[in-house]
């Protein structure tokens, strides 16, 4: 076993170009955040330099366009559903210039009447569908907020607020005050059991037109709906920081959410449903509803429902690997991993969106439940896949495919590495990856990155979290803690990661700070004390 001194001597001494053998045009900007691991697991550590190897040739320019981030894989071009949105935003903390890049590029690819293209290839945009899932102003506004950049922000605002008129002008034929699916691909639902017996694409390939000779179509769609109040809600908060009126955007978002409910929501199912022509609910539960709690729909005990009777329910969507993009108790549930299908596999996409819908409601230990089999299997895999087996976590369909590629190195430093948070402060979390198979082993980590000209690290030993600033010791802190700090490393804070009561102290460099904190609770520091601001709660797994 390596010991900790070693480790963090490893840390300190990583060169990127050495670690990779390789030269990049993007290794610079990667070198500005000073982003280093290390593991005392040889195997953990170069998985990790793959990921950044691979996300590195998932860069390339575009006709009209610098340097952008592709899908990867099978897939060339950029997507707005994956790609341009929360791809890009997990990728703007290592890369922020190339995630800026990103975004515009499908502001400059605009059409006159307003619509964005659905992805952006190396011959140009493309505009057969929509294909929306995570709302861009959310990811525009948090790269804002973690980079900067007014005249970024003021240009992705007209561009959003054009395309939000063209979704109101096209995609509500039915006058619900929704938003409507015309096709397989406006979604990204891919051989989903959700479409059956709908075509893959609008009508003529035009993203304004749906198959007047469907019977079931136009559905009103819950994700898409919801992907627009969320978009809405940020576009006000998007206004405020410009100086223009916020308010009409907050009448469209609540307008919209009363279409959604309306439509949508089943409330004895707990359960957001298509609702086609004929008014019938798509009785299908696929993993819409995680892209709407994702969209930031309700508050913490809806979320907390949908928990217990979806998302962490091992007989719908909480397989060991999850999140199936189909219940499992669906009888249309296929587990087939080896195509790009949305009808039983876990894909990563759905991976790396739930995050946000766990965190906007404090469910962080409930997160760390869904993530660390997922990266106990990226480590184990040879290549970085669209899909996986719910049931073993083997590796599926395509490869070099950049979302698993990001939600590798985004859940290294969500749970064991250093994360710059939208409201300016950063998150050092006291956890190890661990083995979910054969024998139990906890792989002590160090992590490092560049903040506001300090050189933060943090290492992990699975008992004891330690963070250093600029090579001296900061904290010293008990395993299964976040500690909450600003970007100089002022401590705000504390936060509970694991399913019990952790008890000990936070050392400091001015003495030491009792600590005692429970699941998801929330400690404030105050005068020298942390005070529960947010007390325990947790969610257990449920079977049926």
């Amino acid at each position: 076993m390596t010991t900790q001194p070693d480790l963090l001597a490893r840390l300190r001494n990583t060169s990127l170009p050495a670690r990779l053998g390789r030269d990049h045009p993007a290794m610079s900007e990667w070198a500005n955040a000073h982003v280093a691991f290390a593991a005392s697991t040889p195997r953990l550590e170069a998985r990790y330099y793959q990921a950044v190897s691979e996300l590195f040739d998932c860069i390339k320019p575009t006709e009209v366009t610098g340097q952008i981030l592709h899908e990867g894989g099978v897939y060339h071009g950029c997507w707005l559903e994956s790609t341009g949105t929360i791809s890009t935003e997990l990728m703007a903390r290592f890369l922020p210039p190339i995630a800026a890049e990103t975004y515009a590029a499908f502001a400059t690819h605009q059409r006159e009447d307003g619509l964005i293209p659905y992805k952006i290839t190396q011959a140009g945009p493309a505009f057969a569908q929509i294909q929306l899932v995570t709302p861009l102003a959310r990811s525009v506004w948090n790269h804002y907020a973690i980079n900067g950049d007014r005249a970024f922000l003021a240009r992705l605002y007209v561009a959003m607020s054009r395309y939000d008129a063209w979704l109101a002008a096209y995609r509500d034929t039915r006058k619900s005050g929704a938003v409507e699916a015309f096709c397989t691909y406006d979604t990204g639902h891919d051989l989903s059991a959700r479409f059956w017996h709908v075509p893959d694409s609008p009508f003529g390939n035009d993203p304004s037109r749906c198959d007047p000779d469907s019977p079931i179509l136009p559905f009103i769609a819950p994700d898409l709906t919801a992907n627009v109040i969320c978009q809405r809600l940020y576009l006000a908060r998007i206004a405020e920081e410009l100086g223009e009126e916020a308010q009409p955007w907050r009448d469209k978002a609540e307008a919209s959410l009363e279409a959604l409910f309306a439509q949508c929501y089943d409330p004895d199912d707990h359960f957001f449903y298509d609702r086609d022509r004929n008014g019938n609910h798509v009785r299908v539960q696929s993993d819409t509803l995680l892209r709407v709690l994702a969209c930031e729909i309700g508050d913490d005990a809806f979320f907390a429902e949908a928990l217990s009777r979806y998302l962490l329910n091992t007989s719908k969507f909480f397989a060991k690997y999850p999140f199936t993009s189909i219940a499992l108790d669906d009888p249309r549930f296929d587990p087939n991993f080896g195509q790009n299908s949305w009808s039983g596999p876990s894909n990563f996409l759905s991976i790396i969106r739930a995050a946000h819908a766990f965190e906007h409601h404090g469910r962080h230990v409930e997160l760390t439940w869904a993530q660390m089999p997922i990266l106990a299997a990226l480590f184990d895999m040879e290549t970085f896949p669209q899909t996986l087996s719910p049931f073993t976590g083997a590796p599926g369909y395509t490869e070099n495919y950049s979302p698993s590629i990001l939600c590798l190195l985004d859940m290294v430093e969500r749970l064991c590495g250093i994360l710059p948070r939208p409201d300016g402060t950063l998150w050092f979390t006291g956890l190890v990856p661990r083995e979910v198979i054969h024998k139990h082993q906890d792989h002590h980590t160090a992590y490092r990155r560049k903040v506001g000209g300090h050189t933060f690290e943090l290492l992990n030993t699975g008992t004891t979290a330690i963070i250093y600033r600029d090579g001296h010791q900061l904290y010293r802190f008990p395993h299964g803690i976040r500690l909450v700090t600003d970007r100089t490393g002022a401590l705000h804070g504390a936060i509970g990661m694991v399913a019990r009561t952790v008890t000990g102290s936070i050392e400091t460099q001015n003495g030491s700070i009792p600590i005692s904190i429970g699941p998801n609770e929330v400690q404030t520091l105050q005068d020298g004390q942390l005070i529960t601001t947010r007390t325990p709660d947790l969610v257990v797994p449920t079977y049926g």
